[in-house]
């Protein structure tokens, strides 16, 4: 057990150990470019797109209930900004803002309702999405088997 957990707390130098071969960039095992389009996104990026289509989702749930402010219904008008797009477009309006998409790391073209909702409601506990993999993606991109892109 302690060879485990000290190989666990060495962190990627436990791969050339293995005999693995290290990953020189994000998303190298997956084919992805180092760089440019089609590069694993950023966490800055993604963040950006992130909180703007917090920011809309606000703003969108607030229309319907001023004067009052939006409370749990900017929870459902993010719910439908980010399920909806991504599960079609593959990118919720902040993404496309933010120059990022999302696609289905088996290659087919569209990421799909159940992808889109699966990664809807992982965000929404959050813990699945700021725990990352040497990928740069996170527990609900790796779960609904999708990664986001830049475009």
């Amino acid at each position: 057990m302690g060879r485990v957990l000290g190989s666990w707390l060495s962190g990627p130098s436990a791969l050339r150990e293995s005999g693995e071969p290290q990953q020189r960039w994000r998303g190298e095992r997956l084919g992805l470019p180092e760089q440019g389009s089609g590069s694993v996104a950023p966490t800055g990026r993604r963040a950006v797109g992130f909180l703007l289509d917090i920011v809309l989702a606000a703003l969108v749930a607030g229309l319907f209930t001023a004067p009052d402010l939006p409370g749990n219904w900017s929870l459902l008008s993010w719910a439908l900004i980010t399920v909806l797009p991504v599960a079609f477009f593959g990118f919720t309006p902040g993404m496309a803002v933010a120059g990022i998409w999302v696609a289905r790391v088996d290659g087919s073209s569209l990421v799909g309702l159940p992808r889109a909702l699966l990664r809807c409601v992982l965000t929404a506990v959050l813990v699945p999405a700021v725990l990352w993999n040497t990928d740069g993606r996170s527990w609900h991109d790796r779960l609904s088997g999708t990664v986001v892109l830049r475009r």
